[in-house]
C-alpha cells in the first residue's frame, strides 16, 4: 500500500449516503461497507474525521414546507444527524475502530462535547472522530459544519461524498448533457451556482484555503484511491491571489 498523500482528513456523507437502496432510514450493509473502508483509512495512517447528514432521517427544510417552525426544524435535524452518528459509532466498533461522537449541541449521556482540542487528540491516538449536530446553530446546513470542522481540525482535504462522480453543471442523473468539472476555483463555484456545497461552507473553505474535492461515495475503494493520490472526482481550490 502507498504511502497517503493527506495525513487528516475531513469525509463528508449526506444522511442519504446511509440510506442504500432504501427510500430512507439506515441500510445494515451500506454503513458496514462504509465503516470498513474509514477503518481501512485509518490503518493506513489516515486521521478520519467525519460528517454525517441526516436527510436519511428527516430534511429540516422540508418540514419549514409542511408549516413547522425554521429553528424547530433545524434542531430536529440536527438530532437526526446525531442518530447517524452513532450508527456510525457502532459500526466502526464492530469491525474494531475506536470511534469518538461529539455533539455541537449538549447530549453528554450519549457522546461528547465538541471540544476542537479534544478532537485533534482523539485523531492523534488513531480514532475516528464523527462530528454530530451540524454547528449546533439552526440556519447552518451539515456542509458548513463540514468546512468549519475541517478548518478546525487542520484537515489536510475536506472530501464531499456523494452519488454523482464529481461537479457538474446540471445533475447529471437528470440531464445527460451535464458538463463535468475536474477542477474549479471557489469563485467559479459560487459564481456560476454550481450547488457544489452551500455558499457558506464554500466561502469557508475559500478564505481559508481548504482544499475540496467531490467524488462517489458508491465507488468502493475511492476515498483510499484519493488519498493515496489518484485524480478523482473534482478538485476545489482557492484561486491564485
Amino acid at each position: 500500500m502507498s504511502e497517503p498523500k493527506y495525513k487528516r482528513i475531513l469525509l463528508k456523507l449526506s444522511g442519504e449516503a446511509l440510506m442504500g437502496e432504501q427510500a430512507g432510514g439506515i441500510d445494515p450493509d451500506t454503513i458496514q461497507r462504509l465503516a470498513g473502508e474509514i477503518d481501512e483509512l485509518c490503518q493506513a495512517g489516515v486521521q478520519v474525521g467525519l460528517v454525517i447528514g441526516g436527510g436519511n432521517l428527516i430534511r429540516g427544510a422540508e418540514k419549514v414546507s409542511d408549516g413547522l417552525e425554521r429553528v424547530t426544524a433545524d434542531h430536529m435535524g440536527m438530532l437526526a444527524t446525531v442518530i447517524n452518528a452513532l450508527a456510525m459509532q457502532d459500526a466502526l466498533e464492530h469491525v474494531g475502530r475506536q470511534v469518538r461522537v461529539m455533539s455541537a449541541l449538549k447530549i453528554n449521556q450519549v457522546c461528547e462535547d465538541y471540544i476542537r482540542r479534544r478532537a485533534v487528540r482523539h485523531l492523534e491516538k488513531g480514532r475516528v472522530a464523527v462530528f454530530a449536530a451540524g454547528t449546533g446553530n439552526p440556519f447552518f446546513t451539515t456542509d458548513s459544519a463540514a468546512s468549519l470542522r475541517a478548518i478546525e481540525i487542520k484537515a489536510d482535504l475536506l472530501i464531499k461524498a456523494t452519488k454523482v462522480d464529481g461537479v457538474y453543471s446540471a445533475d447529471p442523473l437528470k440531464d445527460p448533457n451535464a458538463r463535468f468539472y475536474a477542477r474549479l476555483t471557489y469563485d467559479e463555484a459560487l459564481d456560476q451556482r454550481l450547488n457544489v456545497m452551500d455558499a457558506t461552507a464554500l466561502v469557508l473553505c475559500r478564505d481559508h484555503r481548504m482544499p475540496l474535492r467531490v467524488m462517489n461515495v458508491f465507488q468502493p475503494g475511492a476515498v483510499m484511491r484519493l488519498v493515496q493520490g489518484e485524480d478523482i472526482g473534482s478538485l476545489i481550490e482557492t484561486g491564485k491571489s
